[in-house]
């Protein structure tokens, strides 16, 4: 598909608002691999393909496995995640598929147990920034395939998208 608008260029500060939010993601502590889960985890329920190419190529770049890529959209069955990416990727999918009853108790103490307050505001962060970019991304057809990571990741490295 042929891309619609560069947002980008056509509104530079609406970009520089987001890499703001990438930045703190970037640098709020959070583990690298955890972060490209969840970015992959939002882009595969949005259908995604831009931000899925870049997602899946710097989490390979940051040496995530093939396997636990492939799985991800049944990562309930698979016994490749720990026990806090299980939470976050529980949270990811409630706060991406906000449902009409909120969140429930339950899913938050679960992901409590895993993040501190401070953490826990940060995942959610990262969750709503890769939820823009991918209505960013969709309806102006961001051209997809091209995307190459820069360099291997050291944990928490992060661009837009």
């Amino acid at each position: 598909m042929k891309q619609r608008i560069d947002y980008r260029t056509a509104s530079p500060e609406a970009f520089k608002a987001m890499l703001g939010i990438e930045a703190h993601v970037r640098g709020c502590g959070l583990e690298h691999s955890l972060l490209e889960l969840v970015k992959t985890r939002v882009s595969q329920i949005n259908g995604c393909a831009y931000c899925l190419d870049m997602h899946t190529k710097d989490a390979r770049a940051a040496q995530e496995t093939e396997q636990r890529l492939y799985v991800l959209p049944a990562w309930r069955e698979a016994p490749f995640y720990t026990d806090r990416e299980r939470a976050a990727l529980a949270w990811t999918e409630a706060v991406t598929q906000l449902p009409a009853h909120g969140v429930s108790d339950e899913l938050y103490a679960e992901a409590r147990r895993h993040f501190d307050e401070k953490a826990l505001v940060d995942l959610t962060l990262a969750i709503i920034g890769i939820n823009g970019w991918n209505r960013l991304a969709i309806p102006f057809r961001s051209e997809v395939g091209k995307y190459q990571p820069r360099v291997q990741h050291a944990p928490g490295a992060r661009r837009d998208g």
